[in-house]
Order: C-alpha cells, then sequence, then structure tokens
C-alpha cells in the first residue's frame, strides 16, 4: 500500500507508456492480419489499409469502446486475492501489459499472426502463478482458449470453403461470370451486411448504452441489409453496364472488390469496439487500483486519455511493422483475388457472429487464418504454403508460454526495483 501512495503517480505513467507498447502491437499485429487479406487481394493497397484502420478502428474504439471494461481479461483470475496486496495486482498488470506488448512486436517483425487476447492472457496466467499461486488461474477457461486454437479456424474454414465454391459454381464456372455476379454479388452484400450489422450491434453498440434484444438485432440487420442489397444491384448494373464480354472476369473481381473495401470498413470498427478497447483493461485495472489507494473493484471505468491513446498506437503500429504481417495473411498462406479475400473475411465476421451468440472463445486472428486456409484448400492442398501454415501454428501454441514467461520475468523485475527502493 505505501508502494502506491509513495509511486503512484509514477506507475500511472509507466503503465500508460506499456499501455502504448501493446497497443503498438495490436497495431502491427491485430489489425495487419484484418487487413491483410484486403491488401494481399490488391483490393486495398497498403496505405489505403493504412487509412481507413486509423479511421474506423479508432473511431470503434473511441465512440464504441466502452466507458467501462473488465479489469482482468475473460475472468482468467479471481481478483480477490489480491486483495490484501493490490501492489501485488499492480506489478502484475504491468508486467503483464509489457509481457504481451513484447511479444506482440516480436511477433510481428517476425510476420507471425498471433492473439492478442491470448497474449495478454499468457501474460496475467503468468503472473497470477508467480505472485500467489496456480490457484488463482481459472484452468477452465484457459482449457477454453487452448481449444479455441483447432475450433473456430475449423469453422472459419468450412465457411470459407463454402462461400469461394458457391462464387466459382454460380459465377466463375459459368458461361457468362459477369452477368451471374450482376445477379448474385447482391445476395453476397446481403449477407456481407447482415453479418457486418450483427458484429457491430452485438459486440460494438452494446458499449455506448444500447441494449438491444436478439430479436431487435436481427430485425435491424436484415432491414439494413436488403436497402444495401437493392442499391447494391442498381449500382452494379449501371457501373458494369458498359463491361465488354471479354473483360468477364476483371469485371467480377473488380465487383468483389468493392465488396472487400466495405467489409474492410466494417470490420475494422467491430474489431476496435471490441478488442482494441478490451485489451487495455490492465492499464485501466493498474489507474483504477493506484487512484483507489489499493482498493481492488471487479469493474473500472476508463480514463479519458486510455481510449485516444489506444487509437495513436494502433495507427503507430500498423504504419510501422503492420506490412509484414500482411504479407503473411495476404500473400504468404496462398493468393488471394478479390474474391477469395471476400469469401475469407465474410467467413471470419460470421464466426465472430456465430461465436459472440454461443460463448466460444475467439480470437480473429486464428479466425481469419482458418478461414484463408479454407480458401486456399477449395483449390487444393498445392495452393497453399505449408512452410507458413506450420510456422503460424507453433507461433499460435507458442504465444500462451511467451506471455507467460515474460511476464513472470519483468513482474519479479519490477518487485526488485520498487521493493528494493522502498527499503
Amino acid at each position: 500500500m505505501d508502494i502506491l501512495a509513495q509511486y503512484g503517480t509514477l506507475l500511472i505513467a509507466i503503465a500508460a507508456f506499456f499501455g502504448l507498447l501493446m497497443a503498438i502491437g495490436i497495431g502491427a499485429n491485430d489489425v495487419a492480419n484484418a487487413m491483410g487479406t484486403s491488401v494481399g487481394s490488391k483490393a486495398l493497397t497498403v496505405k489505403q489499409a493504412i487509412f481507413i484502420a486509423m479511421i474506423f478502428e479508432f473511431a470503434g474504439a473511441y465512440l464504441a469502446g466502452g466507458e467501462v471494461t473488465d479489469t482482468i481479461r475473460k475472468g482468467v483470475i479471481e481478483t480477490s486475492v489480491f486483495a490484501d496486496q493490490p501492489d501485488v495486482l499492480v506489478f502484475g498488470m504491468m508486467s503483464a501489459l509489457l509481457a504481451a506488448g513484447t511479444w506482440l512486436l516480436i511477433a510481428s517483425f517476425m510476420g507471425w499472426p498471433v492473439s492478442t487476447t491470448h497474449s495478454i492472457i499468457g501474460a496475467v496466467i503468468g503472473f497470477a502463478v508467480i505472485s500467489v499461486g496456480s490457484d488463482a488461474v481459472d484452468w477452465h477457461s484457459v482449457s477454453g482458449i487452448v481449444g479455441s486454437w483447432v475450433i473456430t479456424p475449423f469453422i472459419a474454414g468450412i465457411i470459407a470453403y463454402g462461400l469461394f465454391i458457391s462464387a466459382q459454381r454460380l459465377i466463375f464456372d459459368t458461361d457468362s461470370p459477369l452477368e451471374n455476379a450482376k445477379r448474385y454479388v447482391p445476395v453476397y452484400m446481403f449477407l456481407t451486411t447482415l453479418t457486418i450489422a450483427l458484429v457491430t450491434i452485438k459486440k460494438g453498440l452494446k458499449h455506448v448504452g444500447l441494449h438491444i434484444t436478439g430479436l431487435e438485432a436481427w430485425g435491424w440487420a436484415t432491414a439494413v441489409s436488403v436497402l444495401v442489397m437493392v442499391g447494391g444491384y442498381i449500382y452494379i448494373k449501371r457501373k458494369f453496364a458498359t463491361v465488354k464480354q471479354d473483360d468477364n472476369f476483371t469485371g467480377v473481381e473488380r465487383i468483389f472488390s468493392i465488396l472487400m473495401v466495405i467489409t474492410a470498413c466494417a470490420m475494422a470498427f467491430a474489431h476496435g469496439s471490441n478488442d482494441v478497447a478490451n485489451a487495455i483493461g490492465p492499464l485501466s485495472a493498474i489507474v483504477s487500483t493506484v487512484e483507489h489507494m489499493g482498493e481492488i473493484t471487479a469493474q473500472s471505468r476508463i480514463a479519458w486519455w486510455i481510449l485516444p491513446m489506444g487509437g495513436i498506437g494502433i495507427v503507430i503500429g500498423l504504419a510501422t511493422l503492420g506490412h509484414k504481417v500482411m504479407a503473411t495473411v495476404g500473400t504468404g498462406i496462398t493468393e488471394l483475388t478479390p474474391s477469395r479475400g471476400f469469401a475469407a473475411q465474410l467467413a471470419t465476421a460470421s464466426t465472430v457472429v456465430l461465436a459472440s451468440g454461443t460463448g466460444l472463445p475467439i480470437s480473429t486472428t486464428q479466425t481469419l487464418v482458418g478461414a484463408v486456409l479454407g480458401v486456399g484448400f477449395a483449390r487444393g492442398i498445392a495452393a497453399l504454403n505449408l512452410g507458413v501454415v506450420r510456422n503460424i501454428v507453433v507461433s499460435w501454441v507458442v504465444t500462451l508460454p511467451a506471455g507467460a514467461l515474460l511476464a513472470i520475468v519483468f513482474f519479479e523485475l519490477f518487485e526488485v526495483i520498487f521493493l528494493n527502493s522502498r527499503a
């Protein structure tokens, strides 16, 4: 307690820097892999992807990121065990932020798309075990996370496979691909809008105090999707009315490029409203515990400066290191075109909706990679770069223990520094 009173301002300042570091890691890895399909399929340039992410991720985090966030990610540890030693919780959350941010930057530099959620959870587990003991960890939650390594990529892969095969049979493998694209792409627009609207309503609007029932969510999402489908049909018919028969496939891919841009914008907003805001939970926990002089609450109000700082960090990370993860997801796993990239993105969004409705623990990163694998597999196993796939899977498995080990090292370091200085 004396440490919090003596070094409170310094601890918040250090934690803020670590939070910024983690936000940079999120931008370099999480946001970059979400934009990778759009860039890899050439629907967007790297600069355009950064620009879209700057606007929509920041808007999602700041406008719909929520005034209240769970201080401890996913209920992985029980905060009551730190009631008599709040300084340990503060040091632990600092070490978790630094550990997760460090691992995300290392993975981003290597071009590995890993999970932000799993990075911070691994780090929280690490400091909890070393400071209090394994009893502080909810191992049931951890087993669910491990299960998600297989379940979520598998579900997304199946959906992406089905979407790609449907596009092949309904559009590309026909005598009039462009005419069929004009007929069927508005239906894909309906599905896309429906999925994205549900993601936004379920994972974004609840943070701004709009509590919409499941039936109302489906009603509003369906109404908006029908409008988009009708508008898309009219737009595509006019826009591609003069395209020559020889340019059939080029015209079809241009139509899918429009879908890719829309999906990228919407998914960036949804990602910002959920993952970005929640990932800064440890920083919120530190600020709250210090400001309340050691009183630990289950939830805390996010300080006004945290979300803007997170948005700035995301942009820095995406602009500096994001291109490496974009390259892995967009071109490293399999060759993507706008139609293939669209199948992967819609499958990812659909899996997010499915998971949020069933409570399945999910990683957006692993979902997207699974979807890209599904698209590649639809073209045959030879279309996949198995070496890249192997590296990605290994990086997934390593993420939890890597976060935990780094957090243990940093936690011990902080205790030595501050306890020695107190002595």
